[in-house]
């Protein structure tokens, strides 16, 4: 009997240590090279405080040293928030790689695109690269998938003030939620198809884009937060 009773608890162990436990970590990565955008610092504060209002602990750093296996292992999703410039080395570079291949999610806020240009794993990942911008100004959003969970919330057109960038190298196998209609504003140059946000499964993970987010007062519009905290509800699902 007492035999019987070790084998049970032995496979209730097992079977206990064989179920993955659920990440409640996000990091928010801010590391810049190049411009600094103002917005980082109110960035984080009211990023840190909308993950925690959604069950969630949030670090924040601006050290590339903290992209080691064990480290981001722990992440249920990282943030790139406006990083500009060649932050990470080849170690570095690995480790986040591996976090990706073995399902981690990736999302990249505004400059996440003038980030690692000499990385082309990364290029594809983050799905374009940032290659200019007119003046900040208003214009229109079209939302062309209101399904998702980053975009779901939003008209069909969505006009914000903000700094709107031109990309380069565009990755054509993610899947456009948000199109910048070019007529609405000045100094556009990627002609009708403008992608502004942007999702995609990529090596094994998954990623999130958003143009938007350059400006302090991003940080206090209710839908541009709800736009990122679906990019962020995606990737980790």
């Amino acid at each position: 009997m007492k035999n019987l009773l070790a084998i049970a608890v032995i496979m209730l162990l097992a079977s206990c240590s064989s179920v993955e436990i659920e990440k409640d970590r996000i990091l928010i990565f801010s590391e810049t090279k190049g411009f600094r955008h103002s917005s980082i610092e109110v960035g984080k504060e009211v990023l840190t405080k909308l993950c925690e209002e959604k069950g969630f602990s949030a670090d924040t750093t601006e050290n590339s040293s903290v992209m080691t296996p064990e480290n981001l292992k722990q992440y249920a999703a990282v943030v790139f928030l406006s990083t500009t410039g060649d932050i990470f080395n080849e170690e570095e570079q690995a480790a986040f790689e591996g976090y990706i291949k073995n399902g981690g999610g990736l999302v990249g806020i505004h400059s996440a695109t003038d980030t690692e240009y000499d990385w082309p794993w990364y290029g594809k990942l983050i799905g374009g690269y940032f290659e200019s911008h007119p003046k900040q100004q208003e214009a229109t959003i079209q939302i062309l998938d209101r399904n998702h969970p980053s975009t779901k919330h939003l008209p069909a057109e969505w006009v914000k003030f903000d700094e709107w960038y031109n990309y380069k190298n565009l990755n054509p196998e993610v899947t456009v939620l948000a199109n910048l209609d070019e007529s609405s504003y000045e100094g556009g140059k990627n002609g009708a198809n403008h992608p502004i946000a942007w999702y995609q499964e990529y090596d094994g993970g998954k990623m999130f884009y958003t143009g938007l987010g350059h400006t302090e007062a991003s940080f206090s519009n209710p839908d541009f937060l709800q736009h990122v905290w679906g990019g962020i509800e995606y990737v980790m699902e």
